[in-house]
């Protein structure tokens, strides 16, 4: 069993991942990067679904084990639905992992508010897209600030009201918590073996924060060199999720101070991704947004 270690700290144990397979999506960096390191160390074949192939490659010369560059655009469907229609064999578990915040406003290719289009839409269509060939789990990446989330159903791309980067960005991972939520619903109701875990990695330092400017991003510099946890610390989450032996529809977060940093475990998630209709419409108009719907009786 891999535990590995930093500054003499003991992280997730992974255990032996021989024979799994494992996509993570934005494995180019940051957390992506450290997660997709840990799981082909523990011996897993790792494909790291990125926007910039050749950025790919130059991080998978960092790392050993079976590892594969893939492209994969996530606010384009057409890139999302030629990486799930290129997928043949058994995949074990697919790490929905990349995404943006801060952004200016703007659409993806095909015309979505760019947060909601890169952090849930592309990843609900490549999730339901690869469910044939799932057999294990789908870990999705959200944050505690899903719990500043107010989606507006009627009008996801932004189109009637003022923009707000930051209350996309929050709304966005809002959606990736109702998704895992209503995906495990489907699944448990399909008798499917295939769990569904939500992430909060707790606050990393990575590169989702280049987009921030002026005062926001002085603060955010001055409290990252402070507070924020470098992305091997960052990753914890997401393995113990990835790897561990517990319920479908886990929502897994660290438990140290304001669940910033530390070892993690299972929480509940905020009263309003626990919105069981809510989570249900979500799941319409993504389905009628994407094309992509869940390939078996739910």
């Amino acid at each position: 069993m891999d535990t590995g270690t930093r500054d003499g700290c003991i992280s997730t144990a992974v255990p032996g991942m021989s024979g799994r397979t494992v996509i993570v999506t934005g494995a180019s960096s940051g957390i992506g990067l450290a997660t997709a390191r840990r799981l082909a160390g523990a011996g897993a074949r790792v494909v790291l679904a990125v926007r910039d192939v050749a950025k790919g490659q130059r991080a998978a010369a960092t790392m050993s084990g079976d590892i594969e560059v893939r492209k994969l655009e996530l606010d384009n469907l057409e890139s999302v639905r030629t990486f799930a229609a290129g997928w043949t064999g058994r995949l074990d578990i697919l790490i929905n992992n990349a995404g943006i915040m801060l952004v200016p406003e703007g659409k993806t290719a095909d015309g979505f508010e760019r947060h909601i289009g890169t952090n849930h839409l592309g990843h609900f269509a490549l999730a339901n897209l690869l469910l044939p060939h799932l057999a294990d789990r789908v870990v999705t990446v959200s944050s505690h600030l899903h719990a500043a989330g107010r989606l507006d159903l009627e009008d996801l791309h932004w189109r009637r009201r003022p923009y707000s980067a930051g209350q996309a960005y929050s709304d966005s991972k809002l959606a990736n918590m109702l998704f895992t939520l209503e995906l495990q619903r489907r699944l448990s109701v399909a008798g499917a073996g295939v769990r569904a875990m939500a992430v909060h990695p707790g606050m990393t330092q990575t590169n989702l924060f280049g987009h921030a400017t002026g005062v926001r991003a002085v603060l955010i510099n001055a409290f990252a060199r402070l507070a924020l946890q470098d992305a091997d610390h960052g990753s914890q989450a997401t393995l113990f999720a990835a790897t561990a032996d517990i319920p479908g529809g886990s929502f897994v977060q660290p438990g140290g101070f304001a669940h910033m940093r530390g070892s993690p475990g299972i929480a509940a998630p905020s009263g309003v991704a626990q919105d069981a209709a809510v989570a249900r419409a979500l799941w319409r108009v993504s389905a009628r947004l994407t094309g992509a719907d869940m390939p078996m009786s739910a």
